[in-house]
This record gives C-alpha cells, structure tokens and sequence, in this order.
C-alpha cells in the first residue's frame, strides 16, 4: 500500500478504494488539502406580481401626439451706419463666450452675425431683413394632439399665442405647416390644422369626465424640454382645482411628471382617451414636483368644438357680478348651507337686469341643477348657447324663487394689438389713456360684469408683473375711487401726480379676492 510523507494512505488508494461519496468522508478524515471546483447556483430570477403596464396604450396614442413648434419673426438690430448687429442683452457678438450656443449655431453656417456682408445676404435688406418682415426664428414649443383623421390639432393657447407660424412635428419625425384656426385665451386652448395632402392621421378621443375618478391612473404623452415623444404615468390627485387662471377654473390635477414643454399635451386614461390637457404645473423649481393642472375634457370638447367650426367661442352671458356665499352670508339671509353664488350688482340692461334680478339674491339652483359656487355658475353659464332659456332658482328675502333668463352673448375679448404689414393701412394710434396704461406694463378692457377693468395683458418686464399681478384678473380701483374706462384710471393717475405723489394704489380682483398693489406713476421709484 502507497503512503505519504506521514506515513498515512495516500489520496491515489482512497480514489481507487472510494466511490465518489467517500471522497469526501476520505478527505475529512486524512486531513489532505483537496482542490474542487465550484458549482454556481442559478442567476437570480424573480416571479413579478402582475402589474398594469401602459405600453399599450402609449403604443395606440403615440401617433396622435404631436410636439408644436412655434416661430415668430426676428428683426435684427441696426448698429449706426456699419450695417447691421445683434444686441444680445447689452452685449455684442464678439462678448459673448466662445462655446456660447449662439456663437456655435453661427460658426456652423459660416457666419458673424456682425458682419456686414454676411449679415446682408442672409439677415440684411432681402425680404427678411430690415424693411422686410424679419426672419422666422422659433420662439415656444409645446405639445398637441390630433383630435380628427383631417388634421385638426389640439393644443394650449399660451403655447401659440405668440407666434406666426407653426409647425406640428409628429413622433416619426415628420414636419408638417399647421394654421392656426383659432385660440380663446379664457379657457387657454387653441386649434390648429394641418394639411396631410389626403392623408388620415390617427386621432383620439375625449373621454367622459363623468367616470374619471380621483386614484384612476393617467399616462402624459408630450413634448418636455423639447425632448419629444415623453411619456409619464400617474394619477388623477384631486378635481376641480381652481388655480386663479380665470372664470372657468376646473382643472384636474395630476401627479404625471409634467414639465416645460408639456404644455397643451393630452393625458389619457387606461382606454387611450384624454381626459385632460395639461396646462399648468406647480413648481418652485420650475421643474415638475409631481403637481400639474389640466383642463378636464368636458371643458375642452366643447371650446374644441366651436373653434374648429367657425375659428371662434361663443358664451351665454347673465351680465350679473357675483361672489361666493359664505358661511357667514348663509346664515345672515337664512340659507341652510354656504352654497350658491350671491348677486352683487346685475350690469344695466343685461339679461340679468331685464329678468329682474336683483342685489343680494343668490342663485342656487341652474335649470334644476344646484349651483356649487360663483365659480360654478360661471362656467357652467359660459357652456350655454347665447339665446337660451334658462331656468334660475333664487334665494330672496327669506323665499325661493324662479326666473326664466334669456341669455345673452358674452362681449367679445379685447383684440391683441398686432403690427400689420407694410403694405397694410397704418392702424390708428392706441388712445393717449391706453398708452399711460401701457406704460405702468396693463393692457386692459372692458371686464365681464361691466364694473372694473378687466386686465387682458402684462408687460412680464414691468413692476406691475414683479408686484404679481396677472392676466385675466381685474382693476376695481385706483387710490379708492372705482373706475371703469381707462380714462377713469388716467384722471387718478394725473390727480395723483399733481398731488406729487409717485405711486397710485391699485385694487385688484382675482377668483381668489381683491387685493391692493402700489404701481409707480410713469416709471417713478
């Protein structure tokens, strides 16, 4: 018999004497370092509980989403005599750094935007330069969707409010030239319509609000940060958010990642319906904290609906100011419950005036439907055909009452100015009232109810936007005296100046209450 060193059986008789299981018995007890190789177990592999999964959807919706990209026209800056120059924020092209991306965008064509011959044929005195109409450059991006196989696109209003031109790109990557058929500010939508030369796009549907639930996932396809074809999941968070954007605040708010660029983009359910398009978000960062707003699809389909039909909305019009009835106010007229909207004044021949409405009532009920809030009877008034008869059940005195109103049409929104083109007629100067307005950064109108001054624009480099105060809301008052015309505002302002005064106090209303705001008078500090 082999032995080893220590005089014990060698490892070569075990293996000859052993079967594979004694190997191991051997080497326990021998006490022979043995060399074996290992055996892996199995890469890890999980059973995954089923769950939803949006590929589905996303892959029937995808077409129909579109990013919107949005140009308007450039005119360059003259510099003396030399030619032409651009002025970007106070500086010239040469201080601007080497990797800026606008020195980069014009090292790729070859050209010093300063120079003038260069500068000439591609910026200078063709049909894009000075004395022409400027060069197309875009300006805004956002997202839209096509809501019928001929073209017709849905999108946010103040994501195409400042252009000319528009170009619908879809997620293969086509470009396609959308019009722009029509926009209403109240509700921020807008429709555009490209021409697909006989082709069908593929289009969605809206859904029906009625079985949209807080907790039911959502999916946000959209165009965040110019990134096109994103799509975000969530859930619908709340309902019938009012965010002060206006009358017809009604938003659902979604906790989706909506971001910059999302803006006019759908967010459908699990069926590939929209039920919303996203208009908002809330966010100290400006990037998404998980807050977004969108206007549900029953407010959509309806202002969809008359632009595509004729470019334009049509509202019925009560002509009656009204605020909400709280508790207080409840129990002071003998309400059981802070419901309804309480009448203020009704506007001077409105159909609220000739149907005998007065101070002090408050509407409960609309056509048998109890009205919520101010806020509810004004949108839902708003949804009617101007011309309809409606039935109002009024608290007065103590009693319940019925009115039967026709409604009026809502007074057309103030026109945005516009430059015309050189071969147009020069349009006649703004009134020397709205120019003072203008220079305190206001462009204003007449507001719904007919008392104040409805606020239609914002100067967004002007005190009066770094003091917060916002398109669609309402001047009330000027150093305490009501005003309702600009030049209501404009003898304030004079008195004001004549007492030596450099500020004017404003009274402000929004859906959220009134406020006072002291604006300088003509720039002063």
């Amino acid at each position: 018999m082999l032995k080893n060193f220590n005089g014990r059986p060698s490892l070569a008789t075990v293996l000859k004497a052993s079967t594979v299981a004694g190997i191991a018995a051997a080497v326990l007890a021998t006490g022979v370092p043995l060399e074996i190789t290992r055996s892996y177990a199995e890469a890890v592999k999980v059973q995954a509980p089923a769950v939803p999964s949006f590929a589905n959807v996303v892959d029937a919706v995808s077409p129909a989403v579109v990013s919107v990209r949005v140009e308007n026209r450039v005119n360059p800056v003259a510099d003396n005599n030399d030619g032409f120059s651009f002025d970007f924020n106070g500086r010239g092209f040469d201080d601007l750094p080497d990797d800026h991306p606008l020195k980069r965008f014009f090292r790729q064509f070859g050209q010093d935007p300063n120079d003038q011959q260069g500068h000439s044929r591609r910026f200078g005195q063709g049909p894009n330069g000075p004395g022409g109409k400027g060069r197309l450059r875009p300006v805004a991006q956002g997202s839209g969707f096509f809501i019928s196989e001929d073209g017709y696109i849905v999108t946010n209003n103040h994501v195409v409010s400042d252009g000319q031109a528009f170009v619908a790109v879809m997620n293969d990557g086509t470009e396609l030239d959308a019009k722009l058929i029509g926009k209403d500010p109240r509700t921020d939508l807008a429709v555009l319509k490209v021409d697909g030369k006989g082709k069908k796009f593929t289009y969605v549907n809206w859904a029906d609000d009625n079985n949209v639930r807080v907790g039911d996932w959502v999916v946000a396809v959209g165009n965040p940060f110019g990134l096109g074809g994103t799509v975000t999941a969530g859930i619908v968070s709340a309902r019938g958010r009012d965010i002060g954007s206006g009358p017809y605040d009604d938003y659902l708010q979604v906790d989706a990642a909506v971001n910059r660029g999302n803006s006019g983009g759908p967010t459908f359910n699990l069926s590939g319906e929209v039920v919303g398009i996203n208009t908002a978000i809330f966010s100290p960062s400006g990037g998404s904290v998980g807050i977004a707003f969108a206007i549900p699809a029953s407010t959509a389909k309806d202002v969809v609906a008359d632009l595509m039909k004729d470019g334009q909305v049509s509202r019925g019009w009560l002509g009656v100011q009204i605020q909400p009835v709280t508790k207080d106010i409840a129990e002071s007229i003998g309400l059981s419950e802070p419901s309804g909207a309480l009448v203020v004044a009704p506007q001077t021949g409105s159909p609220g005036d000739k149907a005998g409405m007065k101070a002090g009532d408050v509407v409960t009920a609309l056509n048998g439907e109890t009205v919520k809030d101010a806020r509810d009877l004004s949108r839902r008034i708003g949804a009617m055909q101007p011309g309809s008869k409606v039935e109002l059940s009024v608290w007065r005195g103590g009693k319940a009452q019925s009115l039967t109103v026709e409604l009026g049409t809502l007074p057309a929104d103030q026109k945005d100015a516009s430059a015309d083109d050189d071969n147009q007629p020069q349009q006649p100067q703004a009134p020397a009232s709205e120019r003072a307005l203008a220079d305190l950064g206001l462009t204003v109108g007449p507001s719904d109810d007919g008392k104040g001054l409805a606020i239609t624009g914002i100067d967004p480099d002007s005190d009066a936007a770094d003091k917060g105060i916002k398109e669609g809301e309402k001047i009330t008052s000027v150093n305490n005296q009501e005003v309702s015309t600009p030049d209501d505002v404009v003898k304030v302002l004079n008195q004001a100046k004549k007492d030596g005064r450099t500020r004017a106090l404003f009274q402000i209303q929004s859906s959220e209450g009134s406020r006072f705001v002291a604006l300088p008078i003509n720039g002063q500090g």
